[in-house]
């Protein structure tokens, strides 16, 4: 999503880096750059202007422009600026002590309401609590059989009483039947709105009242750009939501929705939706994702990911493989299935601090998912033999292999070669040596092309 204003930022920031001494007449250029990239992405203009402002004067009146390294230290003000816009420190859920917690869930028509109740709810299934939803969305056709069919996939309680029931009475239901099982959480899906609704805000209201829900979410569609942050404004006049849950974050807007919603409304983004499946949902840091904008990277969120996904005593082995040099392609391709896992490629490697920019800079990097599966094609058209030695992979034992996985005898010799070099790297990697991220990227992935 922000990849037009993050090449923006880190352009601007580059140049001051590049600078030995900084004048206040370049902090106020590369201010007049952050203004036009911020208000590019559809931020909205009062926050612009506030956001410009507050950087212009963390730079310059505290001393900046005197320091050893000026450039590190106005990238360093800009970093805490971005996170501080989109809510500083973030905040978490409030869980009752004795469940159980109620969520209200709310937004517009088409803005993923639905799907974001269900990732929510399999999100905190995840962390070891029992949780339901409601199916209260009686308005839009279908919604309650989504709603039961997401939660079956995601192995969280559904309680529906169909679509011709007053959602109120749903909501105490479900309630009741939630609080009888013992359940931790109950989160409410209600209807979502074609625009700002009288009646349905009634609705709404009402079911909050019913309920007594711990926070009430909104969800936002951030594809929406500044309308959503409109929307929000007028919701938080109605129910007094306590956070967002921004969707579709992996789309190609602009990112002025994340931007803007904390400082016009004053709630926090809480979670935010990074792909279309129901795991494919993750806490949002502001800090983190200041640090993503400006090409530093995310290595916590990697980290977690990696700690979710990847098996400590599978890693333990891989690393002695790795040192004896015995990892084989069945080792690897272990490995791609476990860190397919963690979400896309591209979203995987741009959490690493300096491969976003040198994914940028290798124009023919092939780093998508459909190479991956290219990839285990081809191994899977192998036999055991063959990947545990692949370097006797040749001649007609590459053609049967290509003919097996609908590549070509090219692609194949291509990953034996490139498996070699990832041995050698992974090798040096397990002795305690880190090679170059533009390198590695270059080494690996610059080859490819498409068949």
């Amino acid at each position: 999503m922000f990849e037009q204003l993050s090449e923006r930022l880190q352009g601007t920031m580059s140049d001051l880096r590049s600078r030995g001494k900084l004048s206040e007449s370049d902090v106020d250029k590369a201010m007049r750059e952050i203004r036009l990239a911020l208000l590019e992405a559809d931020v909205n203009f009062k926050v612009t202007k506030q956001f410009v402002a507050d950087v212009r004067e963390a730079a310059i009146g505290a001393g900046v422009l005197d320091s050893l390294d000026p450039g590190q230290m106005v990238v360093k003000v800009v970093n805490e600026q971005l996170a501080e816009l989109m809510g500083g420190s973030g905040r978490e859920l409030a869980f009752a002590s004795k469940g159980p917690t109620v969520i209200l869930m709310a937004g517009l028509q088409g803005s993923g309401k639905t799907t974001a109740t269900v990732k929510l709810a399999r999100h905190l299934r995840e962390q070891g609590k029992s949780v339901g939803v409601a199916a209260c969305d009686t308005q839009r056709p279908a919604a309650v059989e989504q709603l039961q069919k997401l939660a079956a996939r995601a192995s969280v309680t559904a309680y529906a009483q169909g679509a011709d029931r007053d959602p109120v009475d749903i909501a105490e239901w479900a309630l009741g039947q939630a609080r009888s099982a013992g359940l931790d959480v109950l989160i409410i899906d209600t209807a979502g709105r074609l625009h700002v609704d009288k009646d349905l805000m009634n609705e709404l209201v009402r079911i909050k009242k019913a309920t007594r829900p711990h926070d009430v979410l909104l969800t936002v569609d951030a594809m929406t750009g500044q309308d959503a942050v409109n929307v929000a404004e007028q919701f938080a006049a109605a129910t007094d939501f306590d956070g967002v849950v921004l969707t579709k974050l992996d789309g190609d807007a602009r990112g002025g929705a994340a931007l803007s919603v904390k400082a016009v409304t004053g709630r926090p983004i809480l979670y935010a939706s990074t792909g279309e499946k129901l795991e494919q949902l993750e806490r949002f840091h502001p800090d983190r994702m200041a640090q993503r904008i400006l090409g530093m990277g995310d290595v916590l969120t990697l980290i977690e990911k990696a700690e979710q996904q990847l098996d400590a005593s599978d890693g333990e082995e891989m690393e002695r493989k790795m040192r004896r040099n015995e990892f084989t392609l069945d080792d690897f391709l272990k490995q791609l299935k476990q860190i397919r896992k963690m979400g896309p490629l591209s979203g995987v490697l741009g959490m690493m601090p300096g491969m976003g920019k040198a994914m940028k800079e290798i124009r023919n990097a092939d780093v998508d998912d459909r190479e991956l599966d290219r990839l285990e094609a081809i191994i899977l058209s192998m036999t055991p033999e063959e990947r545990g030695a692949p370097e006797t992979i040749r001649g007609s034992r590459r053609r049967r292999i290509a003919l097996g996985s609908g590549t070509n005898v090219q692609a194949v010799k291509r990953l034996t070669k490139q498996f070699e070099q990832m041995r050698k790297v992974m090798k040096q990697v397990a002795s305690g040596k880190m090679p170059d991220a533009e390198a590695l990227l270059r080494g690996q992935m610059g080859t490819g092309r498409r068949h």
